[in-house]
């Protein structure tokens, strides 16, 4: 998955618990660079395999919230037996990685391919340039990777809806806020501004950043020169049980996102545009991992 919050596994950057309540955004201090959130893997490889079957059953419960908005949801898992490459291509990329990262691709791939096939489209295998998937024509899907656990969500073909997921599965520390918020939004994790009139978890709000950042990333690059370089550059307002997230640089591009639990963990996932889709986003066919 390419974001701007991508490494911050030894961070704990995986859940969104009553732990992160209440945290407040450092004023003033530097936004991070890319990746500079998420830049070492996660370690406890023994504690995460006790959690994959609660995560993924807490995970497969949710099908029917993103079917509403017509989204196909994957799931899959590092451990599963007969996990492997769907080609060539994803056997010659998945070789050069480490067996955990190994692992960890091909479950994106297999819960890519299986959201697609639940918005009734079929799917092989799905190369990369970089660190980008790349879909054949009419298909796409968004990919999300989380203590060896991968979720995906995809839209049927010819659907020019935004695309972005992203999952969490343990919890943000207090001091990321900083790279995560600005000043104008402390009050999301200080007042009763989320669902059941309590504060937004930070985690919780990651999430949301990095689900439409991923949706929102391919739109801005082909359309405007208005860089996205942090999560900060990103502002967020609450509109009910969902989150409208923005370019702060041009209002024009906003995404509706809605964040559930899974167990002590967050999955966050575009709805849509928060408005009328920006005409220069039309057609836009492919999601980051």
């Amino acid at each position: 998955m390419t974001g701007p919050g991508r490494s911050a596994r030894r961070w704990g950057a995986d859940a969104g618990g009553q732990g992160a309540h209440g945290v407040r955004a450092a004023p003033g201090l530097p936004a991070a660079a890319p990746g500079s959130l998420r830049r070492a893997r996660d370690g406890a490889c023994a504690a995460d395999a006790g959690r994959l079957p609660a995560a993924v059953t807490a995970l497969a419960r949710l099908h029917p919230l993103p079917a509403a908005p017509g989204l196909g949801l994957g799931l899959a898992h590092a451990g599963e037996p007969r996990l492997g490459p769907g080609g060539p291509a994803e056997a010659s990329a998945a070789a050069s990685m480490a067996p955990r990262r190994r692992r960890e691709f091909l479950a994106g791939r297999q819960a890519a391919r299986r959201a697609l096939r639940a918005v009734g489209a079929d799917c092989g295998e799905i190369p990369r340039v970089g660190r980008l998937p790349v879909f054949a024509p009419g298909r796409a899907a968004s990919i999300s990777h989380s203590a060896g656990i991968a979720v995906a969500v995809a839209r049927g073909p010819g659907e020019d809806a935004p695309l972005g997921c992203d999952l969490e599965l343990r919890p943000l520390p207090a001091g990321a806020a900083r790279l995560v918020l600005r000043e104008d939004e402390e009050r999301l994790v200080d007042t009763a501004a989320g669902p059941q009139d309590a504060p937004w978890p930070l985690t919780a709000l990651f999430s949301a950043k990095e689900a439409a950042w991923k949706a929102l990333n391919l739109a801005v690059g082909q359309a405007t020169a208005t860089p996205m370089r942090t999560l900060r550059d990103l502002w967020a307002r609450p509109n009910g049980e969902e989150l409208r997230i923005g370019l702060r640089a041009d209002p024009a591009y906003a995404v509706r996102v809605r964040v559930l639990p899974v167990g002590a963990g967050v999955f966050s996932y575009v709805v849509d545009w928060a408005d009328a889709a920006p005409a220069s986003a039309a057609g836009m066919c492919d999601a980051d991992e």
